[in-house]
């Protein structure tokens, strides 16, 4: 007899650690951006696994890459040098256009890596004294879930009862450049910033504010770290949101979506001089740069270029956009976005957002609530514009019965 969805929901509420609410659907099988659960149902998946799966799911050619390098071999360390490796990283430089690349897993090490190789630039090229030396975060940030990442959250859900946690952080509010002015000390070595804050609700800085960063981290001698974990390869336009504003951060995060929904595989971006403060023994990962990942890592890289899947993204994210512009409803206090990262934020009367993406999902869309009040949509890449006009009239239907 096969099991259904409540079977498998039951055995993750009996046996998982509680550290997750997820929408009540199974998903036991997917293809471009359409799932289907245990009984057959469909749904288009409009969070792509928070802009992990921009390629959709299972791309043939992601798949095959996969498959192919699978027969050959999965793992090495980084004890002995791989086939993959090299290729793969030559291409994400010559693509990002930075010189070097580290190579992680998660989002969440490559951000830890580029603290770390912050930090020691600081001290062994910026003479900062020892353990002395400060990052400017933002609050309402979401870098991840590490300890040190915790440390420089103000989101209490992710924080609180964890401590002790790490020093040296700096709180700023975001998309205010005159606090980042004001927040820099002679210990100061880099301000680590989200080019849009995707966990926070996808809030959207002022035109032109990633430029002025740029300039006032120029002028005080300070590195500038972009998160682009989830808003690089594609999602909001671009290659790479930064590029919206024509600049260039000394270090770039990437993760997620790298990995072509397949594999996890993350990596931190920046120039030798800085890089190079990374010596043999002081940083690794036994799985960072395995051949499996970096097979599948550099085809999904190859399909955004040639898909030409950043146009599409701001094209389709347009007009999603305007589409979603036009549903008139009381409940609705924001419609916003950048390429298909777009979010509905609530009014508090609305009664939360959980209960719209429980909507959602019963007549087949599967988005997320962020932050309470507000809906994240973040389809595929590869969606068309016909399967957008059937989001949106779905969206449509779940606002004039709520």
């Amino acid at each position: 007899m096969s099991k259904d969805s409540k079977y498998f929901i039951d055995l993750d509420e009996t046996f998982g650690a509680h550290n997750y609410q997820p929408l009540p659907v199974v998903i036991s099988k997917a293809k471009g951006i359409y799932v289907y659960d245990p009984e057959g149902r469909q749904y288009i998946d409009c969070l792509s696994a928070y802009s992990a799966i921009n390629h959709g799911h299972r791309h043939p050619k992601i798949i095959k890459a996969l498959k192919e390098q699978a027969n050959r071999v999965t793992l090495t360390s980084r004890a002995f040098h791989n086939d993959q490796l090299g290729p793969f990283l030559e291409k994400l430089t010559r693509l990002s256009g930075y010189e070097v690349a580290l190579p992680m897993n998660t989002g969440a090490e490559a951000v830890e890596t580029a603290i770390k190789l912050a930090r020691r630039y600081g001290y062994q090229r910026k003479s900062i004294p020892h353990d002395k030396a400060e990052i400017i975060v933002c609050a309402d940030n979401f870098h991840g879930r590490t300890v040190t990442i915790i440390s420089m959250s103000t989101d209490p859900q992710s924080k609180d009862d964890f401590g002790p946690y790490t020093p040296g952080f700096v709180t700023i509010p975001y998309n205010d450049v005159e606090a980042l002015k004001n927040a820099i000390t002679p210990n100061t070595i880099a301000f680590l910033v989200e080019p849009i804050q995707g966990e926070a609700g996808v809030i959207i800085p002022k035109k032109n504010y990633l430029k002025e960063v740029r300039h006032v981290c120029d002028e005080a001698g300070i590195l500038l770290i972009l998160d682009e974990i989830q808003t690089g390869f594609g999602r909001t336009g671009k290659f790479f949101c930064y590029m919206h504003e024509n600049i260039t951060p000394d270090i770039v995060i990437v993760g997620k979506a790298l990995g072509g929904g397949v594999m996890p595989i993350s990596a931190v971006l920046s120039s030798k001089n800085i890089m190079d403060v990374i010596t043999p023994g002081t940083h690794g990962s036994t799985f960072g740069g395995n051949p499996l990942a970096c097979a599948v890592g550099s085809v999904a890289l190859d399909v955004l270029i040639d898909e030409r899947l950043s146009e599409k993204s701001a094209r389709l994210g347009k007009y999603f956009l305007k589409e979603l512009k036009k549903i008139s409803s009381p409940l609705i206090q924001e419609v916003r976005g950048k390429g298909l990262l777009i979010a509905i934020t609530l009014n508090q009367s609305a009664g939360g957002a959980r209960r719209f993406t429980e909507a959602l999902k019963n007549i087949g869309v599967l988005a997320k609530e962020t932050h309470e009040h507000t809906i994240r949509f973040a389809p595929p890449l590869i969606i068309k514009k016909s399967e957008i006009d059937t989001i949106v009239k779905k969206i449509r239907i779940v606002f004039d019965q709520a």
